[in-house]
């Protein structure tokens, strides 16, 4: 599965973003898709994920803040980023994996499929 990131940008604090993940030449069908970023000196974080059932799963760092939803034709997961503070400036990634298992979704060595990141900036 190859995997195109998109949407990113600057924007000030308080602000919105919305992230696109498109799947190329497939679907997301039966795939769980997580997010993830990494700021600059820092280990890269997870974010977001949402299962192939469409159960969704947030870092308490954007619980509230950010939505993670998927289409119904399973080609795109979004990530809707409200309330953005300059604490969640950095790179943003979507991936995906067939079969981790839910313990494992927080983790970024479960997903086999990575896309290229997008920069988010937030200034404040």
């Amino acid at each position: 599965v190859q995997l195109q990131a998109s949407g990113g940008g600057l924007v000030q604090a308080g602000g919105s973003l919305s992230l696109h993940c498109a799947a190329s030449g497939s679907t997301f069908n039966g795939y769980t898709v997580g997010w993830f970023r990494q700021a600059p000196g820092k280990e890269r974080e997870f974010v977001a994920a949402i299962r192939s059932t469409g159960h969704t799963y947030y870092a308490d760092s954007v619980t509230g803040r950010f939505t993670i939803n998927r289409d119904n034709a399973k080609i795109t997961v979004s990530l809707q980023m409200d309330s953005l503070n300059p604490e969640d400036t950095a790179v943003y990634s979507c991936a995906s994996c067939r079969t981790c298992i839910l313990s494992s979704l927080r983790n970024d060595q479960a997903y086999a499929y990575w896309g290229q990141g997008t920069q988010v900036t937030v200034s404040s």
